[in-house]
């Protein structure tokens, strides 16, 4: 066993089970990790200017920082662990290698320093003592942001080490018994790779975390009432569940009445039109000559939309040749690269076309770019006015039977397929990073298919929508 099992472990019991036991080809591929193990090997990179070397023949000549260094350790009643350290960093010392030791350190995604983390630097430590003949008082978290490190130093006492021993204890008793129950709080399996796996058979037990807006407390709080999975919601009497939720002082029958209308379209497979949906397409008619359909590929890491992609439709209701898609590249994100971007320019030259997207992260993103290039707010706000959000249209428009309404999920519900396999805003993520690092054009190219796609996925959502109206408008 060893310190990468402990990570899983805090993530997800499950998850340590199967990455110990399971047969590897039902893992997924999955981008997050690629990009966490991509940006992990940068950052240690950029640290160590380069000076990086692997294994123990890196700790006898003195590198800065040594990569792939295993060893083995005795914890206690005899637990053997093998621990691989992320890195190890070189600092002034005793050890068996002379005039200087090594520490451990490890790099992070986000700006929480977790237990996780706190863990893996621990276990690595102590191990580390033992085979450097070297006390080692701290270890070391990464943190890169805009080509900068940021380091924060982790003191490891022994009440942290002693934590670590214990819950890896835990974990290797955890790992001699029968797998695991799916976790309950499902959604964050989104990022694991071994989330098909486990989507089956919760599909099969009727995990309630698995219907659109229930989370791990709404779970809990549905069992309270005697609901404990998706087939009891979906026969539950709605006015058996009001009298219940006033026991309870919970007057939001809405909610859970919605709840139970998501589960019925989950196990039937067909959706549900919610009333007076065909109010909020109104827009459509309206005598618009034309609508622009925006998408954004960004790394939320660097604050960076390296990408706008753009897309024209002359005419809603059908295709045509004036129909033009238009990737705008943001390759630099630097302040004085937005004082007058393009995006911002093409927009307001189509000032009576609205801009449909999935999601608000596009009006956001182009409203803080308006301030920036100091816009007076009355242009903002008629900006904002052209936004129209079609993620939140669907919602108030239909009970679909999916897990969630993401835009993949709904458009390949709706019969849309992307032209790349098992694509994400993660994978998209992925090439960029990969194109910053090797400039190959290869990883846009790819990039900009994925999100002309998305582009196009958003237009056949809308065009669904129009095509199941209660009442047959006629195109103006």
């Amino acid at each position: 066993m060893n310190n990468f099992l402990l990570k899983s472990y805090l993530k997800c019991r499950r998850k340590a089970w199967l990455d110990f036991k399971a047969d590897k080809q039902y893992k997924s591929w999955s981008a997050q990790n690629a990009i966490q193990n991509y940006v992990e090997f940068k950052t240690f990179e950029k640290y160590t200017g380069s000076k990086l070397f692997s294994g123990i023949k890196g700790c006898e000549e003195g590198y800065v920082g040594v990569l792939g260094m295993k060893m083995k350790h005795i914890l206690k009643n005899d637990l053997e662990i093998l621990v691989n350290p992320s890195i190890l960093i070189k600092v002034k010392g005793k050890s068996i290698w002379g005039r200087y030791k090594y520490i451990p350190a490890i790099s992070k995604l986000g700006n929480r320093t977790t237990k996780e983390h706190l863990f893996d630097l621990a276990l690595s430590s102590i191990a580390l003592e033992k085979f450097q003949n070297s006390k080692v008082e701290h270890g070391l978290v990464f943190k890169r942001y805009k080509n900068q490190i940021k380091v924060e130093k982790i003191f490891l006492k022994d009440k942290l080490k002693d934590k670590a021993v214990n819950i890896f204890s835990e974990l290797n008793n955890s790992l001699i018994q029968n797998i695991p129950e799916i976790t309950e709080n499902r959604k964050k399996c989104s990022i694991c790779y071994w989330q098909k796996y486990c989507d089956n058979e919760a599909k099969l037990k009727g995990y309630l975390t698995d219907i659109d807006g229930i989370g791990l407390n709404t779970s809990k709080f549905l069992k309270k009432l005697g609901i404990q999975n998706i087939n009891q919601l979906a026969t539950f009497n709605k006015n058996e569940l009001e009298q219940k939720l006033l026991k309870y002082h919970d007057k939001n029958i809405t909610k859970y009445s919605k709840f139970i209308d998501q589960s019925i379209a989950y196990k039937s497979g067909s959706a549900i039109s919610l009333p007076n949906r065909d109010k909020y397409l109104k827009i459509f008619f309206e005598a618009n000559p034309g609508f622009l359909i925006f998408d954004i590929e960004s790394n939320p890491d660097e604050n960076h939309d390296f990408l706008y992609g753009l897309l024209s439709i002359s005419n809603i209701w059908q295709n045509s040749k004036d129909d033009i898609y238009e990737p705008i590249l943001n390759l630099k994100n630097e302040k004085k690269i937005i004082s007058n971007p393009k995006i911002l320019t093409k927009l307001i030259s189509k000032k009576n076309w609205p801009i449909l997207h999935y999601g608000d992260t596009e009006k956001i993103a182009i409203i803080k770019l308006a301030r920036e290039a100091n816009f007076f707010e009355s242009e903002i706000e008629i900006l904002k006015s052209r936004f129209i959000d079609l993620h939140l249209i669907v919602r108030k428009s239909w009970i679909l039977p999916l897990k969630n309404y993401s835009l993949k999920t709904v458009a390949n519900w709706v019969g849309y397929n992307w032209e790349q396999n098992n694509v994400s805003g993660s994978k998209a993520l992925f090439w960029w990073l990969q194109y910053q690092d090797n400039q190959t054009n290869i990883f846009l190219e790819k990039i900009i298919k994925y999100n002309k796609d998305d582009c196009l996925a958003t237009l056949h959502i809308a065009r669904w929508l129009l095509n199941n109206l209660k009442y047959n408008f006629k195109e103006k």
